[in-house]
């Protein structure tokens, strides 16, 4: 019985063994599948342009921080994979090098990045109001550090109010207090209304005040 036991046995661990090999010959238990995925980085890269006017997120450079701030540097790059470009012969490459000034993404002029804006914090405040922002450098600028960066603002966002209108309903109908309402100030224009414009007084005073800009929308917003 003992014999038998372990015939039967050798046979079904042979068989096992068999449909494994048949298997695993013909069709993978495992098969690892093939990645298609195109990275997020080839949309900004153009196919066969100049590789020094590829855009920073499309090459590798070795950067080096100990160059003289302000001063031409030269670096060598390689271009990631996927990406073609070409050299002034119209041959393809993937090594090159990129001339550039030497100075760190947020030290950058104000025109050589994009930031964005807040319309919360209050434009007409003493004293001024500022808020954090996360700016991202253009594609075709090339510097040193991260490309995203934050950097702190005075706030400077307009709502569509004009300084010129606020200005002309308050010489001529400030005292029926158009001039707060055009604002978005009801409660003060509700007060010149029914007070005739402090019997002319309040009238007066807000002319100079929105002449010289200290009265502005009531929303926080600069004067377009």
């Amino acid at each position: 019985a003992g014999c038998l036991m372990t015939t039967k046995h050798s046979q079904s661990q042979s068989t096992f063994g068999r449909s494994l090999t048949s298997t695993s010959t013909n069709t993978p238990y495992f098969k690892i599948a093939e990645s298609t995925e195109i990275p997020s980085y080839l949309t900004k890269c153009p196919s066969n342009g100049l590789c020094s006017r590829l855009p920073p997120d499309c090459m590798t450079c070795n950067t080096n921080y100990s160059c003289i701030y302000g001063k031409p540097a030269t670096f060598d790059c390689k271009v990631k994979p996927y990406v073609h470009c070409l050299d002034q012969n119209n041959h393809e490459q993937e090594n090159f090098t990129i001339n550039m000034t030497c100075q760190f993404c947020w030290q950058l002029a104000t025109t050589d990045y994009v930031c964005t804006n807040s319309t919360n914090c209050m434009t007409v405040s003493c004293p001024r109001q500022r808020y954090n922002a996360t700016c991202t450098v253009r594609d075709h600028i090339h510097c040193l550090g991260n490309r995203v960066f934050p950097k702190m603002f005075y706030c400077n966002w307009t709502g569509g109010y004009k300084w010129s209108t606020a200005l002309a309903l308050s010489i001529t109908l400030g005292g029926f207090g158009a001039d707060r309402f055009y604002l978005g100030q009801w409660r003060e224009g509700l007060g010149k209304l029914f007070s005739f414009g402090g019997l002319g007084i309040w009238t007066l005073i807000d002319v100079l005040l929105i002449g010289v800009g200290y009265v502005g929308p009531a929303d926080g917003s600069l004067y377009i």
